[in-house]
């Protein structure tokens, strides 16, 4: 079962080109920290801005550096089916341990279009598959009907990553599809509020920078101890904000850079945080005893 803490870790750069050397080092800092794995080529790895070629190297990249030490859960959707299929299958080749898939974006399919979509691709694979419901980026919603519609007819549609900012629509869906199915927070903010009512982690952005404090909160909670989790959700809750001050992965690889694990270096339409905002990140960072 994928329970627990996934980051969804960056992908780094350098004068353009993957930066494999650092791409390493972040791994390693993640399973020091503890985290139950590892979410390359998502959003926050740019994936829109990375060919075929570098999506799967980064990909079997996250396998060849892990060693096994923790699960590789690979980002592998896309608005083309036939695409998302072929990310998908080099996934599972290159050994991945499950796959995120992301909701087609920008053609706004229906909820038939959706179910049809999810289908192919767990057809065309023997992958746990993950969807990811974020209508913020792409218009649209994966329904509750359609989750559950999916969840019984491909056995290997296993969970979701919700990234709806509703707590109603967790607690629908644990309802809609029963305990074993897998609901995980796409939102730091709100891993806590989620868990409440049926999520059993997430898909961490903050824990790319702090990933024994995302780790413990997840762990806290799951262990009974909800006071212990609240206060440490509380000391890193404005930084789990301001990490969407801007569009992510500005701030977090901006916060990397801060702390010397990268270089700040991003593709076009991305672009540098603005000076303010950096500013405000900056004191965030020192606030919560993350910079000195």
């Amino acid at each position: 079962m994928f329970t627990g803490t996934y980051t969804a870790i960056i992908t780094p750069f350098k004068n353009g080109q993957l930066d494999d050397t650092a791409f390493e080092r972040l791994i390693e800092s993640q399973i020091k920290g503890g985290v139950d794995g590892i979410v390359p080529t998502g959003t926050t790895g740019e994936s829109a801005t990375l060919n075929y070629e570098e999506h799967i190297a980064v990909i079997e990249n996250s396998i060849r550096f892990a060693r096994g030490r923790t699960k590789i859960m690979a980002g592998t959707g896309g608005n083309s089916t036939t695409e998302a299929i072929y990310l998908t299958r080099a996934a599972e080749e290159a050994g991945a341990d499950a796959s995120l898939q992301v909701a087609p974006y920008y053609n706004r399919p229906t909820q038939e279009g959706l179910y049809q979509h999810f289908k192919a691709i767990a057809r065309a694979t023997k992958l746990p598959i993950i969807l990811y419901s974020v209508p913020s980026r792409c218009a649209v919603e994966i329904g509750v009907d359609t989750v559950r519609r999916l969840a019984q007819d491909c056995k290997n549609i296993v969970g979701i990553k919700e990234s709806g900012g509703s707590c109603d629509r967790v607690s629908a869906l644990r309802a809609a599809l029963g305990p074993k199915f897998l609901i995980l927070s796409g939102d730091d903010s709100l891993t806590l509020p989620f868990m409440s009512v049926g999520a059993q982690g997430v898909v961490s952005v903050a824990s790319n920078v702090i990933p024994r404090e995302v780790s413990q909160i997840v762990k806290l909670f799951m262990s009974g101890k909800a006071d212990a989790a609240r206060r440490l959700h509380e000391k890193y809750f404005q930084f789990f904000k301001d990490l969407f001050i801007e569009t992510n992965p500005g701030p977090v690889k901006a916060a990397l850079a801060m702390m010397g694990r990268i270089s700040e270096d991003y593709r076009l339409p991305l672009v540098p945080m603005a000076r303010d905002h950096r500013d405000t990140l900056r004191t965030t960072m020192k606030r919560c005893g993350i910079l000195k």
